[in-house]
């Protein structure tokens, strides 16, 4: 940010510095300086039509993920389709697994399924690349069985805590929120499947699109914090969910609000 009236001790008010409010609104600045700074926003008319004009983008960027996907056009198609069946023929995994071993299929992924799933993932200018990966995603690639064992077969250790560290009651989660927004890291969680399944072992709905997702250091704990919108101006609902998450077991590691009550 390069505005220098940013934040309480500087010039706040009219005329209002956009990445003030915009910080504001994000819910990035600390509860202090929100806490004095809502009062002054919401007695200002011209202030509140620009927190009005983020709230409308927001929801237009968030709906983007509920709009149909067009069709690649059949000449890109055609074009991708050659590309991997001249992959495949270059590949070992196409001549067959070594002898001794079974050749295991993947199943060929429904496109209409796939193209649901990247409604789901889109993120803020991924569109591109999500379309390719739906395409590869269609087609049955033959690969070998392997299985993965640890030395001598000792189960290996949880992952170390990756990310930002914060208290365990999420103390200074809410000064991640703004670089979060947008962002879709699962951490150890690797996979979006595997953190619905922690979501709905939560009671929360897999369906409902987070507005940004990271891994963070809960404590010493490996966690991944999701944030969603509360449906109230500036505010989210933070919740970190362990690295042993999953069906049944929620392993929450804390659930709070942020931002005006």
């Amino acid at each position: 940010m390069t505005d220098e009236s940013r934040g309480i001790g500087g010039t706040v008010g009219p005329p209002w510095s956009v990445d003030v409010l915009a910080d504001l609104h994000a819910g990035v600045l600390d509860e202090r300086e929100a806490a004095e700074l809502w009062p002054l926003v919401n007695a200002d008319p011209e202030a509140l039509a620009i927190i009005e004009a983020l709230e409308a983008t927001t929801a237009d960027l968030a709906n983007l993920a509920n709009e149909p996907v067009a069709p690649m056009p059949a000449e890109y198609a055609a074009r991708l389709d050659a590309a991997l069946a001249a992959e495949m023929r270059s590949s070992p995994a196409f001549q067959g697994p070594p002898q001794g071993q079974q050749a295991q299929v993947a199943p060929v992924v429904d496109l209409a399924a796939a193209r649901r799933r990247r409604n789901k993932r889109i993120g803020w200018g991924a569109g591109i690349a999500t379309v390719a990966a739906a395409a590869i995603a269609a087609v049955a690639i033959v690969v070998p069985t392997s299985q993965q064992t640890t030395p001598g077969g000792v189960a290996q250790p949880p992952p170390a805590p990756t990310g930002p560290s914060v208290g365990g009651d999420g103390g200074g989660a809410e000064a991640l929120v703004g670089k979060a927004i947008g962002v879709r890291d699962f951490g150890s969680l690797k996979t979006e499947e595997r953190l619905d399944a922690c979501v709905a072992a939560a009671g929360l709905d897999p369906d409902v699109r987070p507005e940004g997702i990271r891994p963070v250091n809960v404590a010493g704990k490996d966690g991944v914090m999701v944030i969603y919108t509360t449906g109230k101006l500036a505010q989210f609902r933070i919740v970190a969910f362990g690295a042993d998450c999953g069906p049944g077991n929620p392993a929450i590691l804390f659930d709070k609000i942020i931002g005006p009550k």
